[in-house]
């Protein structure tokens, strides 16, 4: 009798795993299919099915260029005149571009790109420079400065002048 027990208990085993295998595709199935009637329901069909050239156009219109980044490694140092005392500013800064031109035309002139930024931060009050509107502005000033450097060279422009460290005393 031990014998025919031994037998009998691998087939309920066998008839348990495919249950389990049968109730796990069909839930996979009722799953897929799920997803598919969604798409078609809301009517953007299937992925990869209609015509997608007008998706495509607009994929290659808006193309993503990411910015990058030029450091100027030396600090720029100046007096600014300030409650009737002279005080020092100091700004590490860098320049943003989306065209890696700009960013080797700024490296090339550089020397002439800092003594310009280097007037401009001078020029600043220091009542000015401790608002965030002042430092704000004293950017766009810094901006408009590089440009101009670099258009009088005949090269493109920069996006964006950054504040790195920016210290006032």
């Amino acid at each position: 009798m031990a014998e025919n027990n031994a037998p009998g208990a691998t087939p309920a085993r066998k008839g348990k795993l495919k249950l389990i295998i049968l109730i796990s595709a069909v839930l996979i199935l009722a799953i897929a299919l799920s997803i598919v009637g969604t798409f078609w329901l809301f009517g953007s069909g299937l992925p990869g099915m209609g015509d997608d050239t007008q998706a495509e156009d607009d994929v290659a219109a808006e193309t993503f260029v990411p910015t990058a980044y030029l450091d100027i490694e030396k600090a720029l140092v100046t007096t600014v005149q300030g409650e009737g005392r002279q005080r020092y500013a100091q700004a590490y800064v860098a320049f943003g571009a989306t065209d890696p031109q700009a960013l080797a035309a700024a490296k090339l002139h550089m020397p002439l790109i800092r003594s310009q930024l280097v007037m401009v931060l001078g020029s600043s009050g220091f009542a000015e420079l401790q608002t965030p509107e002042g430092r704000q502005g004293l950017a766009e000033n810094m901006l408009v400065t590089v440009n101009q450097v670099l258009e009088q060279e005949g090269e493109p422009g920069v996006n964006q002048v950054l504040f790195r460290n920016f210290v006032v005393q």
